[in-house]
């Protein structure tokens, strides 16, 4: 009765079909958590992760929605250490448990944001046995949603954590290969003989292209003279003449990846045997795919406009497509940095600035926050970052002390009401059946 009845309470919490109530209470609590620190920003977030993660049970795919909006939420404000050590396997069942198909009628906005938490989960607990136990549990379950053509909605937020669960779980070249071909099948799927193959859209490629980008950057030593290398830097190429501009970035930045971590000048030879020959004719062919590249990239870094729909982006291609053809020609990888509290982060390949820009997009709101506590990507940028207000908790201002002093604060009226359940959950012990400690009256 009592599990049933927290259930309840959990339901009307998060049980709204409003998309602004989930954005207006993420906004509260965010404002919340700025002003309060410490222990009690932990105690408040355990408390809303523990209601969110029992109203994943509720049969409402709303109320089911909104939990997972605020978990998200809550893996973003924070690094959820504590959490996750205590309810890792739940959260991850229940996430699972949105994908599987059969399993709960999820809508695609569940399937999105359940995907989107194990990504969240596969960050916060990083390397280790977690790390693989999400990767195995989950890479069958978004292969066979990807598989579904029932809403292309889902499936950007699909690929996004294929990418993290293998960038983050994987353990060898084989694994993010299989990963890999997974997504390249959403854009080309094997088909049967009766079967008339739907054109993607630009999102669509663009999703794929960039995801498959992020797991390509992890790996080195690419042989760019095999036939499938050359037919992927051929599709790469055309897609350089798509009209839309995101689909054209991701394919310049793929590129420029794979001439980056690929080697070509190793394949020439003098030599005249049969298979040097053929070695010959593979690097002629490839010198002839990079000199097209080169062409396409030198147009594309002085485009005039009007080609593609999102005009404010033109700057942004040209930008690209110029430090693409300054790597072509002069071999320089651009230099980016980011600015991470009073810290910068500094990346000098394509490799790391696509792995950087990847993250940043999937974290939003998150990213400076898990740039400066995540060992894991501590780990993956080589970045450490100073060390600010005594482990990093956040310094409060006169006013803020007072106001989180103050017993009308939400989280001394949440302390107050715990204090006095344990009251009287004391009192029902000195009373009860099963009395500890109480002397027996004498007759």
């Amino acid at each position: 009765m009592g599990k049933r009845n927290s259930q309840r309470k959990c339901a009307a919490m998060f049980d709204t079909d409003d998309d602004s109530s989930v954005t207006s209470s993420s906004t509260s609590r965010s404002d919340m958590m700025s002003v309060y620190g410490g222990e009690d920003v932990q105690f408040y977030q355990d408390s809303v992760l523990d209601q969110a993660l029992d109203a994943l049970d509720e049969k409402r795919g709303s109320t089911r929605e909104n939990a997972l909006s605020s978990i998200i939420d809550a893996f973003n404000s924070n690094i959820q250490h504590d959490f996750v050590e205590k309810k890792f396997a739940t959260l991850l069942h229940h996430c699972l448990a949105s994908l599987k198909k059969g399993s709960k009628k999820a809508s695609a906005k569940e399937i999105s944001l359940a995907s989107h938490a194990i990504g969240c989960l596969a960050l916060t607990v990083g390397c280790g046995n977690n790390a693989r136990e999400i990767f195995e549990e989950s890479v069958r379950p978004l292969d066979e949603s990807l598989a579904s053509k029932s809403d292309v909605s889902k499936v950007p937020s699909l690929l996004e954590c294929l990418a993290i669960i293998t960038f983050v779980g994987g353990i060898d070249q084989e694994e993010t290969e299989q990963s890999m071909d997974i997504m390249w099948r959403v854009i080309h799927p094997k088909l049967g003989s009766n079967v008339v193959a739907v054109k993607p859209s630009a999102q669509l490629i663009t999703s794929v292209v960039s995801s498959w980008s992020f797991l390509l950057s992890t790996m080195d030593d690419l042989n760019l003279n095999s036939k499938n290398w050359q037919n992927q830097i051929s599709y790469l190429s055309g897609l350089l003449d798509k009209e839309d501009r995101t689909v054209r970035i991701a394919a310049g930045e793929a590129l420029a990846l794979i001439f980056e971590i690929g080697t070509t000048e190793k394949f020439y030879t003098d030599s005249r045997s049969a298979e040097e020959s053929k070695t010959q004719e593979s690097y002629i062919c490839l010198q002839g795919l990079k000199g097209k590249v080169i062409n396409q990239c030198r147009n594309l870094s002085v485009e005039a406009g009007g080609k593609g729909s999102a005009k404010k982006d033109l700057n942004n291609q040209r930008n690209l497509f110029r430090d693409i053809l300054e790597f072509f020609e002069y071999g320089y990888s651009p230099e980016t940095s980011t600015k991470i509290g009073g810290d910068s982060l500094q990346t000098s390949s394509w490799s790391q600035m696509i792995q950087l820009n990847f993250l940043k997009h999937f974290l939003g709101g998150g990213f400076i926050k898990h740039m400066q506590e995540n060992e894991f990507l501590h780990d993956v940028f080589d970045f450490t970052p100073k060390r600010k207000f005594n482990n990093n908790k956040q310094r409060m201002s006169g006013g803020e002390k007072r106001l989180f002093k103050s017993p009308n604060s939400v989280l001394n009226k949440a302390r107050t009401q715990h204090l006095n359940k344990q009251r009287l959950q004391a009192e029902g012990r000195n009373f009860g059946h099963y009395a500890v400690g109480v002397p027996e009256e004498e007759a």
